[in-house]
Formats: C-alpha cells, sequence, structure tokens
C-alpha cells in the first residue's frame, strides 16, 4: 500500500471520528438543557408575558405607536433579542465553568477532537438554546399582537449571527470566571443593561442629539434594530452594515475562543 493511500485513509478516519465526536459532544450539550426546561425554558416563559403584559398591553395603551409601529409589537424583537442572547451566553459559560469546577471537561480535552470540534460543539449547542428562547418569546407576542417577519433572511441572519456571537462570548467567560458569582455579575450587571439601553422599549429618534451619538456605541442597538428590521421591516441604523460588523465580531471571537482552548487558558491548573 503506497504512502498516498495510507495517508487518505488515516486523514478518512480522522474525519469520521472528528465528526463522531462533534455530534456526541454537541448531543450531550443540547440534552443538558432539554433535560431541564424547568431551568431554561420556564424562568423566559415567566419573564416574557410579564414583559408583554405590562409593557406590551398596559403601558402600550398609552403610548400608542412608535415609528408607525404599534408600541407591543416595537419591543418584541427587542425580547427575542434580550432572551436569545442571555441564554446562548448562560448555556456556554454556565457549562464550560461548571466543567472546570467539576473536573470533567478534561474528558473533553484528551478526547481526539480538535480544538475548532470542541468549541464548534460548544457555541452550536448554546446557539440552538438561544434560538428556541427567541422562537418561544415571539410565540408568546403573538398571543398579544400580530406577529410576522417582513424581512425572513435578515430575522433569520440576525438571529444566527447574535446568538453564535453571544455563545462565543460565554466561552470566554466560562474559562474566565472565577466562580459563579462572576458568571451572574456579567449576565445581570452588564449584559441585561446593555441590552435594555439598546432600544428595547424607545426609539433612538426620541432621544436628545448627544444622547444618540453615545448611544450607537452600543453593539445593543445594532442587534435590536437588525432583528427589529427581519420582523417590522423597520430600522434606525443601516441592516446591511450591522449585519456584516456584528458577523465579523462573531467569527473572531469563535476564533478567540479557539485560541484560548488551545492555550488551555482556564483549562489547566
Amino acid at each position: 500500500m503506497s504512502s498516498e493511500t495510507r495517508s487518505d485513509r488515516a486523514s478518512e478516519s480522522a474525519g469520521r471520528t472528528g465528526l463522531t465526536g462533534f455530534v456526541s459532544l454537541l448531543r450531550r450539550e443540547v440534552l443538558r438543557f432539554i433535560r431541564r426546561p424547568r431551568n431554561t425554558f420556564v424562568p423566559p416563559f415567566i419573564t416574557n408575558v410579564l414583559y408583554f403584559s405590562v409593557f406590551g398591553v398596559i403601558l402600550g395603551e398609552r403610548i400608542d405607536e412608535i415609528a408607525g409601529v404599534p408600541y407591543i409589537l416595537f419591543i418584541l424583537p427587542g425580547l427575542v433579542v434580550l432572551g436569545a442572547i442571555s441564554n446562548a451566553f448562560e448555556n456556554t459559560s454556565f457549562n464550560i465553568f461548571h466543567g472546570r469546577w467539576n473536573r470533567y471537561i478534561e474528558e473533553v480535552l484528551t478526547s481526539p477532537l480538535s480544538y475548532r470540534t470542541m468549541v464548534g460543539a460548544y457555541v452550536l449547542a448554546a446557539a440552538i438554546r438561544g434560538a428556541i428562547v427567541g422562537v418561544l418569546i415571539a410565540l408568546i407576542g403573538a398571543f398579544f399582537t400580530s406577529v410576522g417577519a417582513a424581512q425572513p433572511f435578515y430575522l433569520v441572519a440576525f438571529g444566527v449571527v447574535i446568538t453564535v456571537l453571544f455563545a462565543g462570548l460565554g466561552v470566554v467567560a466560562g474559562l474566565w470566571a472565577d466562580d459563579f458569582d462572576d458568571l451572574t455579575m456579567l449576565n445581570q450587571f452588564i449584559l441585561r443593561p446593555l441590552v435594555f439601553f439598546g432600544g428595547v422599549f424607545y426609539s433612538l429618534n426620541e432621544l436628545p442629539e448627544t444622547v444618540q451619538q453615545v448611544s450607537l456605541l452600543n453593539p445593543m442597538i445594532y442587534m435590536v434594530n437588525g432583528v427589529r428590521y427581519g420582523f417590522l421591516g423597520v430600522s434606525e441604523v443601516d441592516p446591511n452594515a450591522s449585519l456584516a460588523v456584528l458577523t465579523g465580531l462573531a467569527v473572531a471571537v469563535v476564533a478567540l475562543d479557539v485560541a484560548l482552548f488551545r492555550r488551555g487558558y482556564g483549562l489547566t491548573d
């Protein structure tokens, strides 16, 4: 048998091993949140029923419309973004930190999987959780108002990009954190405030000019408006530029995740 043939067979075998390992790790991470719906799906369900009831119905009767859109429909995209990215971030950050804490992540690290395969499985599982929660919130909104997709391509594209981006950021957080309080702090005191100041409940045009310019430094503005454009066809920023920049950020963050895994950052004592 020639050396070239042996090399081809070795590459094919390695490819099958990588695919099998990827699917196995992905399945484990997905089943982790599917089997615990009380922790993963019930809280955002209850929270968003309250959001739609208080902000959409009660407050919406007073505000009426923003940019020609009923207020309850105007806030829906922002609530979808909040639920999707929070759950994507939480999934990777807590799972990786928990694996470090209880040392079972070593089973993954000692497997024949490449670092890209490991990161890909963690990120994809978290993105799936974020997408499921986003769809769940949209379905909740459908009980309160008429929900459609004016720009389905942008809706799906922004949904994929933002969940992958925050799943990747969750990997960084899971490797960096020294205890669970660090993760809670990131989610509650950094991530959520940025979303709430990202135009979820108000229009940028209602703000003073100076505040508008400062608000544009908040990346959540582009995510919320991108998803709003997908749902309503309305956006206060260029959706194409937003999608391009967010896609670049997502790719850069996932590449950083792979580099951190390769260096063993946070994974070794």
